[in-house]
């Protein structure tokens, strides 16, 4: 019989070579599935593959992401697009890197660096359907009624507009906005001080709206202190005694004492600690904070030019960040700024804390 005009199906061999070929398909479409879930799953696409730009003073070098709707690493809806940090370096330290186990770029906190958080903009007013704006991210949808969560993802409908110029020792943003709920010109300036350990940041806010712009922004200060994990050694200091409300963990993993912070024994796991701290005055010369570590010998040194509103702290496995917030109020027209500055030093390793 004349098999040259049956199908495959009645060859033997023809047949096992087409289903081999069908099951390696299926293998490599299984593959190419599954490093899809890793990019937005437990671990991050190389550094290499987002928007970044490096800079330096030949003293402290950094590198920043950049702010992209499309391709930037940070993509959700708690922090300022702008400064995000994984990397910076001083006198063979690093003072910021991946500190959380699961990357994606929508979870609120898949973030690295001295990273600020506006509290939103008309949410209250928004209700279900509505919008609402957060400073550095856009115009927000509010989906529902439940109460603002920070730690939540919320669609975003409008980014508004980025314009990013950068130097060998510096960068700067630019973010708008135009919308019924708020509208500005926001500026943030990251410039490493020529001739000195010292990283600036100063901020411009420019109503351009119709409202008065009324809000709180904090700095949560991710450092991830030499990639090591949280141990004795590390402490926080302020310049006022220290008293402390709604604590977790404090007299277990941390503790205070006068006008610091210490570490009593090594986190483990989820171990977290976190404190609403007193002590302040309505003076921008309490905004003064020092991180220390005595193991390692890294420091630095946080300063403002604005009042401190609310002081927290929270740690865990591999950070301690200090959290202090300012207050912003801008009537339509009017700018409001500050500046943060970044004073970087070494420590003995194992000095007296």
């Amino acid at each position: 019989m004349d098999h040259s005009q049956e199908g495959w199906h009645h060859h033997p061999a023809l047949k096992a070579y087409y289903m081999k070929r069908f099951f390696l398909f299926c293998l490599t479409a299984l593959y190419q599935l599954s490093l899809c879930a890793q990019g937005t799953g437990a671990t991050a696409p190389t550094a290499g593959s987002f928007p970044q730009a490096d800079i330096s003073n030949g003293i402290v070098t950094a590198r920043i992401y950049l702010p992209d709707a499309e391709k930037g690493y940070y993509r959700s809806t708690r922090f300022d697009w702008s400064g995000v940090m994984p990397q910076l370096h001083y006198q063979g330290h690093s003072y910021f890197g991946q500190w959380f186990p699961r990357y994606d770029p929508t979870i609120n906190d898949a973030i690295m660096g001295p990273v600020e958080s506006f509290w939103p903009l008309g949410y209250d007013r928004a209700g279900a359907g509505g919008s609402f704006v957060v400073i550095g991210v856009g115009k927000i949808s509010r989906p529902d009624t439940a109460a603002y969560s920070p730690f939540r993802y919320y669609p975003i409908l409008n980014t508004g507009t980025w314009d990013i110029k950068k130097s060998r020792n510096g960068i700067e943003f630019r973010h708008r906005l135009t919308d019924t709920t708020c509208s500005y010109d926001y500026t943030k300036k990251i410039t490493l001080i020529k001739g000195r350990p010292e990283m600036m940041i100063e901020h411009t806010l420019k109503n351009t709206g119709q409202s008065t712009i009324e809000t709180d922004v904090y700095d949560h200060n991710f450092f991830l202190l030499d990639s090591q994990s949280v141990a004795p050694g590390r402490v926080l200091k302020f310049p006022f005694p220290l008293t402390a409300e709604q604590s977790r963990g404090l007299g277990d993993l941390a503790t205070i004492a006068g006008d610091s912070i210490t570490v009593l024994r090594p986190f483990k796991g989820h171990e977290s600690v976190y404190a609403v701290l007193h002590g302040y005055s309505s003076s921008a010369s309490d905004y003064d904070i020092r991180l220390e570590d005595h193991t390692s010998g890294a420091g630095v040194r946080i300063a403002a030019d604005r009042p401190l509103a609310k002081m927290l702290f929270w740690g865990s496995l591999r950070v301690l960040c200090p959290e202090p917030y300012i207050h912003i109020s801008v009537p339509p027209g009017e700018t409001f700024t500050w500046t943060f500055r970044y004073i970087f030093f070494t420590l003995n390793p194992n000095s007296t804390q």
